[in-house]
């Protein structure tokens, strides 16, 4: 089998965010073979992510066998490293890499989870995150609930978020799983401080509290929260996590296997993270693409669950009461309809 091309865009969402998560959104990228074998995966990078992957990728790629994933990982990361390592050129190569990991899947008549010797049809738990929206996920049947508090500041950072810890819990009850998630606007201060007033209400982890680059103070939340510390959405490639890991700089770590590097790249984290007993719970893990190492890896599988406006990924399997299951599809499982596909 040897690869005949290899195709990336940018499909337009409906609802979504006018930000950043659309400007530089989610890719698909395509590999073709000459056996009529098509892999596909979810990458990142908007249309710079696209430009990435249609050429340069598209060089590394061309004519080779796609079964030696790690050898072709490695070539696409050596061949965009002058302007890679972190960011866009990562993220279009983890949609490439998932695309190869599909092919695996396919080539094989196997579903990804089972590769790597986990199981299939096994509900695993899912977390839903949420902003202002805690009583209609209890109503949807969720029983582990992430709140987004960045954006609290009314009667100040601290008071407001520990007021809105205070009223989920009450909303959830003493024992369901909760989590706040700060994204990157806080600092040590703050954080500290929002620790030691909500520790009472156990929470699994505040996650990414600073700036994913001020490893300094992580060093210091981690020698001093009285709350676990989670992050690692933002960092890119095993290299990148390496450091987190090794310095234990969070407690949970949150890679988005479509940004850091692929599937191969989330699996030397589990494995690595696992050895320093660490916790991984991938960023989105409910979407296919992670969904497949959780189930696989896990010790303490939970899914966060995804992005509501990626339905043009057909094949992502349901989250009912809480739950996900993977089907037995081989790959990822995942069926797109490129003929319907609207792109920018």
């Amino acid at each position: 089998m040897r690869i005949t091309d290899v195709r990336a865009v940018q499909p337009v969402a409906e609802n979504s965010p006018p930000d950043w998560r659309t400007s530089m959104g989610q890719i698909l990228v395509a590999v073709d073979t000459d056996v009529g074998l098509t892999g596909y995966g979810v990458g990142g990078g908007g249309l710079a992510g696209v430009h990435v992957a249609c050429t340069v990728l598209r060089d590394v790629l061309l004519g080779e066998d796609p079964e030696p994933i790690g050898r072709l990982w490695q070539a696409m990361y050596d061949t965009t490293l002058p302007f890679g390592q972190k960011g866009i050129a990562i993220m279009a190569i983890s949609g490439a890499d998932l695309a190869l990991w599909d092919l695996r899947g396919k080539a094989a008549g196997q579903p990804i989870a089972r590769l790597l010797g986990g199981q299939t049809g096994q509900p695993i738990p899912t977390y839903i995150t949420v902003w202002d929206e805690l009583e209609a996920a209890i109503a949807d049947g969720f029983s582990a609930f992430k709140l987004h508090v960045e954006h609290r500041s009314d009667g100040g950072t601290v008071d407001s978020v520990v007021a809105a810890v205070s009223a989920a819990r009450d909303l959830i009850g003493p024992e369901r799983p909760l989590m706040i998630d700060a994204w990157m606007r806080w600092d040590v201060e703050t954080t500290l401080s929002v620790a030691t007033q909500v520790e009472p209400y156990k929470l699994e982890w505040i996650e990414e509290p600073l700036p994913a680059d001020d490893f300094d103070g992580y060093e210091v939340l981690a020698r001093r929260s009285p709350v676990p510390i989670a992050g690692g959405e933002h960092e890119f490639t095993f290299a990148g996590f390496r450091r987190l890991i090794e310095q234990r700089l969070h407690q949970t770590l949150q890679p988005d296997v479509c940004w850091c590097g692929g599937f191969s790249e989330l699996v030397r984290i589990y494995e690595f993270a696992q050895r320093a007993g660490l916790r991984v719970c991938p960023h989105r893990g409910a979407e296919v693409w992670g969904l497949h190492a959780v189930a696989a890896l896990d010790r303490q599988p939970l899914a966060e669950s995804g992005r509501p406006w990626m339905n043009w990924v057909g094949g992502q399997p349901p989250i009912i009461n809480g739950t996900i299951t993977l089907g037995d599809e081989p790959g990822f499982g995942v069926e797109i309809d490129e003929a319907a596909l609207k792109t920018l």
